[in-house]
């Protein structure tokens, strides 16, 4: 079967239904079909590390494979959430902080009416989902401490004027304690049976494998459902916590997302799928690629009208001077936003 075909697949299209290149809109960076055309480019390609160079091959490989059955999931578990064919450097890399770390208050808000003024809370994780939550926080007027095992997360969490803590240092006093590490037993019984009553405990990090909701079904303790994604687990002394969404991830289960994001993405794999679908034959291997900033800077420029959004253009003279096209791509590859 071919790339063409699983691309259709994948989007549940007809192949009949997918447009070729007269169809593509204007400015379009995605390959044309050329009546004729035969020529396929090697799919080894190298992309060119000076911005504003091309390969022949739009989509490039992506140096950090994959396994076969998980080709759909992002490698970065920080990001969690994107399709393969996100450039997890360009335009839809803020995607997780929008969608899921600003996601967080109306989603506590939904699920527990709580008020964020004074209260504190412990963020675990400071990667881009972690950072999206304590932004969110603190600009809601909470007192947020972040968890991190990466020095380098640390110092930005400090930079941001967080206050970096290890989890058992504050669990007693934290009024709210959120996961966004993409690991699993960040939040293990010996924490759940330390906070204090009320804490409210909820994961915006990856599956639900984050806090270990397991040690929680015990004879001992008592499980009541307050409402759809809330449950009151019970100690024998009376103390409750507040769970959500039974451990899983609470921007899926317990709000939505804005459907301005959910534009940017599937604009993205729309235009991934048409490319895939009019590169030549033996083109592309049945791989996982990034999308170049070429395209990404495309998908932004679509959305800016909604801001009725004017962006500045290049001279040649600064073009020249910056050793760019003045059409883009403006970043190289390794650029992180």
């Amino acid at each position: 079967m071919s790339v063409q075909v699983v691309a259709a697949k994948m989007a549940e299209v007809e192949l009949k239904d997918v447009p070729t290149g007269k169809h593509l809109p204007a400015g379009s960076p995605v390959t044309p079909t050329e009546a004729g055309s035969s020529a396929a480019a090697s799919p080894t390609a190298e992309p060119s590390a000076k911005a504003g160079e091309g390969s022949p091959s739009l989509l490039t490989p992506n140096p950090a494979k994959m396994p076969q059955a998980s080709a759909m999931k992002r490698p970065d578990p920080q990001q969690n959430g994107g399709e393969a064919f996100i450039n997890r450097d360009g335009t839809v890399a803020e995607a997780p902080r929008m969608k899921k770390g600003r996601l967080c208050p109306p989603s506590l808000k939904r699920t527990t009416d709580v008020m964020f003024g004074g209260k504190q809370v412990v963020v675990c994780g400071y990667g881009e989902v972690g950072k999206g939550c304590s932004a969110a926080l603190k600009a809601m007027g909470s007192i947020v401490y972040v968890t991190e095992i990466d020095p380098i997360c640390a110092l930005q969490a400090c930079m941001d004027g967080f206050r970096l803590v290890k989890l058992n240092e504050v669990v007693r006093q934290v009024d709210i304690v959120i996961t966004c590490t993409g690991n699993k037993n960040v939040v293990v019984r010996e924490n759940l049976d330390r906070m204090k009553n009320g804490c409210i405990v909820c994961n915006m990090g990856h599956s639900n494998t984050e806090i270990d909701v397991a040690s929680l079904r015990t004879p001992e303790l008592t499980w009541e459902r307050v409402r759809s994604q809330v449950d009151h687990v019970i100690w024998p002394d009376g103390k409750r916590i507040v769970l959500l969404a039974e451990g899983r991830l609470l921007n899926l289960s317990c709000s939505t997302v804005p459907t301005f994001v959910l534009s940017i993405t599937a604009t993205t794999q729309a235009l991934a799928l048409i490319e895939l679908y009019n590169a030549p034959e033996g083109r592309y291997k049945q791989d996982v690629y990034l999308l170049p900033k070429k395209m990404d800077e495309y998908v932004a420029s679509l959305h800016l009208p909604t801001f009725d959004a004017h962006l500045t253009e290049l001279t040649d003279e600064q073009a020249k001077y910056l050793g760019l096209n003045k059409n883009g791509p403006f970043k190289p590859n390794y650029y992180r936003y």
